[in-house]
């Protein structure tokens, strides 16, 4: 005896049952992109004066903006301040890229080198995120975590409420809890020095519950190369709310495809800048 469930189907249930098929993968064709949750993206320093940042594959730059308190000249570098700065931001902008700024620390005065920074950078603050790196290199203050809290406060202080992201290495695992608590992470952190392309799963992503991760010193990206690949651990709209936690934007009901197309809207630019070695050679490790 034949089993009910081995009977061939009636030729219009056959029939029917193709349609609806047909039916249902059109409109999986037709429904919109969603993103990716995290966001890819370059840090810029003064090794990629002259980058065209506008044609550049990434949802995301940060530009290295000030070292010290104005102590160093190197390549764009003009008293401590990159002088290509406002154009990467400018064409950041104009491609619908978020952007974001650091300082270098040389561990000089931390409210003297946080004031620096910002008056450099003040038309910047609240639309792009910021940032402190904190590196072992032309940095006496090394290891000196209260300087660290010194110069996040002072930078909270001057903007009103905006609390830098603390972009350091694999010495990650001894930031003070609340530092860790208060401020995001961008951790500089790499599997070797192989060049790499972006990817969406990082070695050792996550370990250290960080806002952003920097994963290849000599990643590719179009032709530029060596440059350092970043993955932001969250959606344009978290970016924002670092940015500007009093009013970032709204989450979108649905994510927009990506690369993202919103164009912030174009402070008035000050001077700003980035990061070399005092020497002038290309720094080692996680320097710019």
């Amino acid at each position: 005896m034949v089993k009910n469930k081995d009977k061939p189907k009636p030729w219009w249930k056959r029939l029917t049952a193709k349609g609806m098929a047909l039916i249902a993968a059109m409109c999986m064709m037709t429904l919109p992109a969603t993103a990716h949750a995290d966001m890819q993206g370059v840090d810029m320093s003064n090794w990629q004066c002259g980058a065209d940042v506008y044609n550049m594959q990434a949802d995301f730059i940060v530009v290295g903006t000030t070292w010290g308190t104005g102590q160093v000249y190197n390549n764009c570098l003009v008293s401590g301040v990159n002088t290509d700065a406002n154009r990467m931001i400018a064409q950041a902008q104009a491609s619908g890229k978020r952007f974001g700024l650091y300082h270098y620390a040389m561990g000089g005065n931390p409210e003297a080198e946080a004031r620096f920074f910002y008056a450099n950078t003040l038309n910047y603050w609240r639309h792009g995120i910021v940032a402190l790196d904190w590196e072992m290199d032309d940095n006496p203050a090394w290891g000196d975590w209260d300087w660290v809290r010194r110069f996040m406060a002072e930078c909270e202080r001057l903007s009103g409420g905006v609390r830098p992201l603390l972009y350091t290495g694999p010495v990650a695992g001894t930031i003070p809890q609340d530092i860790r608590d208060r401020y995001g992470l961008w951790i500089a952190q790499y599997a070797n020095m192989s060049p790499t392309g972006y990817q969406a799963s990082p070695w050792m992503l996550g370990a250290y519950g960080e806002a952003m991760r920097q994963y290849s010193g000599t990643g590719v990206v179009n032709t530029w190369s060596p440059i350092d690949l970043n993955l932001f651990r969250g959606e344009a709209w978290q970016w924002d709310l670092y940015a500007n936690p009093a009013g970032g934007s709204t989450p979108p009901a649905t994510p927009a495809p990506r690369p993202h197309s919103r164009t912030l809207p174009r402070p008035t630019p000050t001077r700003v800048a980035s990061a070399t070695s005092c020497s002038g050679a290309r720094p080692s490790g996680d320097s710019p």
